[in-house]
């Protein structure tokens, strides 16, 4: 089964690949500008962030807590460090296809991931989370590092990709657990 194809298969098919899409789409189109840079960093961020408080209320699951509250926590980091730099550089993150998909993306993630309980839910986000993560760190090697023009933005995006890395692997073995608890 293909990417594509494990995606739409899930239950939150639908919403997880129109954020994901949309990212990989927009983001490889075109170069984007720093400013614009700035604005998919904190639109993607703030989406997990979003995912992981909804998690947080709505998992039976003490490890996809557990998840869930690391992915606030260190997006909400990474976005204050992305905050503290754009305003020491005086740029103002720009609104750009990218960052409007990713909203777009999140918001359809959450209202999908709104109507499930139990493990439909933990599964359905722990799915998205792999996907998410996968896609974001494509982004960040692909498009965002090679065009950052600033040299502390790109310094940036190279000390958090990390913890994507990270959020991933960590994503990926709930997603594991999850697949041989049956749920």
């Amino acid at each position: 089964m293909s990417l594509i194809q494990a995606i739409r298969s899930t239950a939150l098919g639908a919403a997880a690949f129109v954020g994901v899409a949309g990212l990989a789409n927009a983001v490889y189109a075109a170069g984007p500008t720093d400013p614009q840079i700035a604005a998919i960093v904190v639109t993607a961020n703030q989406v997990d962030i979003d995912a992981g408080k909804l998690a947080l209320s709505k998992s039976p699951s003490q490890p996809v807590k557990d998840f869930a509250q690391r992915m606030v926590t260190d997006h909400t980091g990474v976005n204050q460090s992305a905050f503290d730099l754009v305003h020491k550089l005086n740029v103002t993150p720009e609104d750009n296809p990218t960052s409007k998909s990713l909203k777009q993306g999140g918001d359809a993630n959450l209202a999908a991931l709104k109507k499930l309980s139990g493990a439909a839910f933990d599964k359905a986000y722990v799915d998205h989370e792999v996907t998410y993560h996968q896609t974001v760190l494509d982004a960040v090697d692909k498009t965002l590092i090679p065009s950052a023009q600033n040299t502390e933005l790109k310094a940036l995006l190279v000390k958090v990709r990390p913890a994507f890395v990270a959020h991933l692997e960590h994503a990926r073995q709930i997603q594991a657990s999850l697949g041989k608890s049956g749920g």
